[in-house]
């Protein structure tokens, strides 16, 4: 099944992803990957072909009958998900691929049952399948330095690039959140920024003094050169540009990063979100209390963010080994 025959079904819950819950272009199409997939397998298991026009009026009337894959999906029942499920076990899927595909389902089917296209969930009886615990991945802060001092700020787009790499270890936002950033979104002093984080939800974060120092020399730069062009820029536009002057990115951000990596001879695995992990690894490491750290990532749960306390404990025990003269066993 290819984009062109997307049932009305399918694009109609896509559309309240994205609309309703605000989730992202890259999950939403992780979820329609999901359930075309699942669709794939119901047309396989039913030798029924799509036919758009009767797909949309089985919708339209919330018909379950079997000569359409609406109708078919309609009335799922647990049985189905399970072999379906188990023909994805065959595939030798991670745990947490199949975790992503057991909860694309959870949510599509209880988007139906809400809404009132499908008389019973099966996702209820479906259990989700437990996944080791993967501690989140940091690096020191001497790395740290090393990645930030690597662009030469001496020109705009050098000094771009510095400010939103310290922008991003000073506040630990997302990447999806620093290109969303506009001119308007840091405050008078620019000691503090809103942030839009996932959800449409907000957030004020504050910036350390390396991280201010370097979005003022690079905003000194941006109004220097439109200036001379006799432009200036508003509170709606995108702090980080391109060079054609258009919002930065998050493929962008990632390939500057790639490419600061091996000027600063660091290891190319490293990503933005390991300096979101080093960020507040770095924090707790230092005493900070794990609700601030919560708050200042943008963590709805706690629980999100104890991950990290696991990551520090280690150290702690590492550290006590080391330096303690009764902590080995004789």
């Amino acid at each position: 099944m290819n984009d062109t025959t997307t049932l009305a079904l399918i694009q109609n819950f896509l559309s309240y992803l994205t609309d309703e819950r605000h989730f992202s272009p890259y999950t939403g199409r992780c979820y329609g990957l999901d359930l075309r997939q699942f669709v794939d397998f119901m047309e396989t298991k039913a030798g029924v072909k799509v036919d758009l026009e009767k797909e949309r009026k089985a919708l339209d009337s919330k018909s379950t009958s079997s000569d359409t894959i609406t109708g078919r999906v309609l009335k799922c029942e647990v049985e189905l998900i399970r072999e379906f499920l188990s023909k994805l076990g065959e595939q030798k899927y991670s745990a947490a691929t199949m975790a992503r595909k057991i909860a694309t389902l959870r949510s599509f089917h209880k988007w139906m049952e809400r809404k009132g296209l499908a008389p019973t969930n099966p996702m209820v009886l479906i259990r989700t399948p437990k996944q080791a615990k993967r501690l989140p991945k940091a690096i020191s802060v001497e790395q740290i330095e090393r990645l930030l001092s690597a662009p030469d700020d001496t020109d705009i787009l050098g000094a771009r690039d510095r400010a939103i790499l310290e922008t991003l270890y000073s506040t630990g936002i997302r990447v999806s959140e620093v290109v969303a950033i506009n001119r308007g979104d840091l405050n008078d002093t620019g000691e503090e920024i809103i942030i839009r984080g996932k959800g449409r939800r907000e957030r004020r974060v504050p910036l350390g003094s390396h991280a201010l120092k370097a979005l003022r020399h690079y905003l000194a730069m941006v109004d220097a050169d439109l200036q001379s062009r006799g432009k200036r820029m508003n509170a709606e536009e995108s702090l980080f540009v391109n060079k054609n002057g258009g919002r930065l990115s998050s493929r962008s951000v990632r390939r500057k990063v790639a490419k600061y990596l091996v000027e600063a001879n660091l290891d190319p695995d490293i990503s933005p979100h390991t300096i979101r992990h080093s960020f507040a690894t770095h924090l707790l490491d230092n005493g900070a209390d794990l609700r601030a750290v919560q708050e200042l990532l943008g963590h709805q749960s706690l629980s999100s963010t104890q991950v990290y306390t696991h990551l520090t404990s280690g150290r702690m025990r590492d550290g006590y080994d080391k330096a303690h003269p009764r902590a080995e066993a004789s």
